[in-house]
């Protein structure tokens, strides 16, 4: 259908620009970590605000105040889950997933790439946008829980104390 009417037209533009406002100041309260992506359920809570303003603008079904409702509660659950998780280590295992080093000492970690559903040609990709050539230039790649690799070569490993309990050997 291409058009229904202009009500539904005026109530989208409306709607929309007030649904836009009231999403930026629920973000802006919200704080930084609401659309952070620094885990799955982050990134869990950024499509769901999308998708909900997307209602919004799209269903005359819902009101504006529902889906204003809905934002705020949204950013809501997300700070008191980001709360709790910070002060509980069960809940932050339960919520985050865990970083996980797929190449030591120039060497990939075959049963870590195959744990995490990760080809080894992504691994060489992330190497090789990091500017380096080779895997002997490489102290560590680390798959962190957002997904991303970080690629650590040898000159700057430092002391790896960023790597934390990741390093073999190191108690965890």
């Amino acid at each position: 259908m291409w058009f229904d009417s202009w009500g539904d037209v005026a109530r989208v533009l409306l709607v929309g620009a007030a649904a836009y406002v009231t999403l930026v100041i629920v973000l802006r309260v919200s704080g930084k970590r609401t659309l952070g992506q620094l885990n799955a359920f982050d990134f869990i809570v950024t499509v769901a605000l999308g998708s909900t303003l997307a209602t919004i603008l799209l269903s005359s079904e819902v009101s504006f105040i529902e889906g204003a409702a809905a934002l705020a509660l949204l950013a809501l659950l997300q700070l008191v889950v980001a709360f709790a998780s910070s002060r509980s280590e069960r809940l932050r295992e339960a919520v985050t997933a865990s970083p996980t080093l797929v190449v030591w000492d120039g060497e990939l970690d075959r049963v870590a790439l195959e744990r995490n559903r990760l080809a080894e040609s992504e691994v060489l990709q992330a190497i090789r946008a990091s500017g380096s050539g080779g895997l002997d230039d490489i102290a560590a790649v680390v798959l962190e829980t957002n997904g991303k690799l970080s690629v650590i070569t040898r000159s700057k490993l430092g002391d790896a104390s960023a790597l934390g309990s990741l390093r073999p050997g190191s108690s965890a």
